[in-house]
């Protein structure tokens, strides 16, 4: 019989099939119901808050693909959760072509119940559709068509049963029965026993190709979904206009760029896919506690006019010189004039938007209409809003936090009280009201980095500490501060001054290091004079907190 690893392999490569043509499915009908993002969109869900920021502080990175899917960078937290999702799927696949060494039936069985788990986790997404259980069931249908195919040509039986006279194929049935099907020691029953393993290495050959082809052909389509649609937006109103960027600093000490290019930009959600929302059937709803209901089309957001602003986002699952902040151009129109239109009523507490899927966010209605430019934007860096990044509208709140004031893929505003309603990172323990924290990031020198005097605009004989500060509820940033091995706080250089909910470059050059390893630690003064705090926070409930400590090399 052939030996159980040879059946493994069946299993594992029968699953590839079956997972490739279930995300190729996806990739036409609805992306997330691909089965492997619906196991880890559903572990996401059901894992608990601190495993999930562990995961999100751990896992930073470039960007990466994996399987047939590509992720953003700063998202390799993902990339290790579909990785794991597809290792454990490997091992039970295999396990399941271990199965059908002996019993067929029973290796199909477990392929098939493999499926049947990802098509519940599917069904236990905030918003199922009849269209997700399609890539589930053609999901099945191929791997264990694959399976049937790999088993078929090891035993030594033909595709097409068919074609075998009936005491041939009571031959076979009887060596099936026996277990001697494609034993390497067994004398051949009929036809030379090296051409069921040509048989046995061309057909896996060939399923693996299958599995790659039209894998491949998914994430094809799956890119092209996501290209962003040719939308031609709309001037800012008289006088609304942003004034053009100074020269930032970033060419010259490699400190992060003033304006952080849409490609660039941190993304960090729920979701394992890029949401694909076309702009001609959306509409946002306005309801809850308000006079009028409004129900407005994309079209019709684009004729109100617009405002366009320099906003600095930041995530609160950010810790302590992380990644997860950016600065950008924002087009939109004001939240508040939305909200008038509707007529605000007298109860409601907080806005609870919700996305294209069932996302609710809330955000505290005193903070979103205390004067601050809260936008329903459809731009970004003079571009429609990237669809990773919201498109067709998304909320932009300077000021709060992503996960409180910053709803991308945005088709609902509902006006409530938080006893009322609860939004998802509510019922996971997160603040109801997170404003962003002050704090200063430095750039280079990087973490354990080897750095030369002289280097990356440093004056001859010095190095250069640089980065980026923020204070968006403190009046902005008014200077930033920089203490070497213990010393004194000194005054760095800051860079141009965009605005008060925009981040500030800043720059020290500091001479007479010695060769060795050295600390450096930075520290934000905000508009009103103070100081940010040096105690230490995690990002749960409501932000990281802390200053900002790198140690490096001279040499």
């Amino acid at each position: 019989m052939a030996p159980r690893r040879l059946y493994a392999l069946f299993g594992i490569l029968a699953t590839l099939v079956g997972m490739a043509v279930g995300h190729l499915v996806a990739a036409l009908t609805s992306p997330d119901s691909s089965p492997v993002l619906a196991v880890g969109s559903a572990v996401i869900r059901m894992t608990p808050t601190p495993v999930k920021e562990w995961a999100i502080r751990t896992f930073e990175s470039d960007g990466f693909s994996i399987l047939f899917i590509d992720f953003p960078a700063q998202n390799y937290d993902k990339v290790v959760l579909v990785g794991s999702v597809f290792i454990g799927v490997i091992v039970l696949a295999a396990l399941a072509g271990v199965l059908a060494r002996s019993s067929f039936r029973l290796g199909a069985g477990a392929l098939v119940a493999l499926v049947v788990v990802a098509l519940v986790l599917t069904l236990t997404a905030p918003s199922p559709s009849a269209l997700d259980v399609v890539p589930a069931i053609l999901t099945a249908v191929a791997g264990v068509a694959a399976l049937w195919v790999l088993d078929r040509t090891a035993r030594g039986l033909p595709l097409d049963p068919r074609a075998v006279s009936t005491a041939e194929r009571a031959k076979a049935e009887a060596r099936e029965g026996s277990g001697d099907a494609a034993d390497d020691t067994a004398e051949p029953a009929s036809g030379p026993r090296s051409a069921s393993r040509r048989g046995v290495l061309i057909a896996s050959g060939a399923t693996l190709a299958v599995a790659a082809v039209v894998g491949g052909l998914g994430r094809f389509i799956g890119n092209l979904r996501t290209r962003a649609e040719d939308v031609v937006l709309p001037q800012p109103a008289s006088g609304e206009a942003a004034a053009a960027l100074p020269k930032d600093l970033s060419s010259t000490y490699d400190i992060s760029p003033l304006r952080v290019p849409n490609a660039d930009f941190y993304r960090v959600d729920t979701r394992l896919d890029t949401p694909v929302v076309d702009s001609g059937s959306w509409t946002l709803t306005v309801d809850g506690d308000v006079e009028n209901e409004l129900e407005i089309s994309f079209e019709e957001l684009l004729a109100m006019p617009m405002v366009e602003r320099d906003i600095t986002l930041t995530c609160v699952s950010n810790s302590v010189g992380g990644k997860y902040v950016g600065g950008a151009r924002w087009l939109g129109v004001p939240l508040n004039d939305v909200l008038e239109m509707a007529g605000v009523g007298t109860t409601a507490d907080q806005i609870l938007s919700t996305d294209f899927d069932g996302m609710t966010i809330s955000t505290p209605l005193s903070v979103a209409t205390d004067g601050r430019d809260a936008l329903i934007a459809v731009g970004m860096n003079g571009e429609p809003l990237p669809r990773a990044h919201g498109f067709p509208v998304r909320l932009v709140i300077p000021g709060l936090y992503g996960f409180v004031g910053s709803t991308k893929w945005v088709t609902r505003l509902t006006l409530t009280t938080y006893a009322e309603q609860q939004a998802y990172w509510t019922e996971r323990d997160w603040a109801t009201d997170a404003p962003i924290k002050p704090s200063a990031r430095i750039d280079p020198p990087r973490a354990l980095e080897q750095v030369s005097a002289g280097s990356k605009g440093a004056d001859p004989g010095a190095i250069v500490v640089g980065g980026v500060a923020w204070a968006q509820n403190d009046g902005g940033v008014s200077k930033v501060q920089v203490q070497v091995d213990g010393g004194p706080w000194t005054d760095a250089e800051t860079g141009p001054d965009v605005g008060d909910v925009y981040w500030r470059q800043w720059f020290l050059q500091v001479d007479g290091l010695e060769s060795g390893q050295h600390q450096a630690k930075a520290r934000v003064v905000d508009g009103d004079g103070d100081v940010q705090t040096d105690v230490r926070a995690q990002p749960f409930p409501e932000g990281s907190s802390g200053i900002h400590t790198v140690i490096f090399t001279v040499g």
